[in-house]
């Protein structure tokens, strides 16, 4: 997008039956757009921002578990209003609803909350290669890594 590229053949285009929420990190590495028109055009679909810090970040779980267990009820909450603006429940069932994000840290945290939403959590490039490139796709990568080396893979 920054190079003014198409994203024809990243995005799934309406690829995917799944529908998907976003997470944005409170330190968000996509300073140049709105991290929702991202996860829109790669995900070709409508993807609603799902608000809220999701209590992960830093040292915040273990420093001040207080506030962080005030913070994932809040987010809790924001997950439930996400799932019901998307299917009319207030937790998602067979995987109907995804949550992506672009953050690590965040991914730990909003797994968190998979028991109880019934939401899996997935890096927004992850869940694209696994569309793109089937399941297994991450083994596979591995396994030619393993046989020929990164420099194989990447050209």
């Amino acid at each position: 997008m920054e190079k003014g590229v198409s994203l024809e053949g990243v995005s799934l285009e309406g690829a995917s039956s799944k529908q998907y929420l976003y997470h944005d990190p409170c330190h968000t590495p996509m300073k140049t757009y709105q991290p929702t028109l991202v996860a829109e055009k790669l995900m070709g679909q409508k993807v609603p921002l799902s608000d809220r810090c999701c209590g992960e970040a830093g040292t915040l779980g273990t420093s001040r578990p207080d506030i962080a267990n005030q913070v994932r009820f809040r987010k809790h909450e924001e997950l439930t209003k996400g799932i019901q603006s998307l299917t009319g429940k207030t937790r998602a069932e067979n995987g109907e609803v995804k949550l992506l994000t672009s953050c690590p840290a965040c991914q730990q945290g909003l797994a968190k909350y998979a028991d109880e939403t019934g939401l899996m959590t997935d890096y927004i490039v992850v869940e694209l290669a696994r569309h793109r490139l089937g399941e297994g796709w991450q083994q596979r990568f591995l396994e030619q890594v393993k046989a020929g080396g990164i420099e194989r893979v990447l050209l």
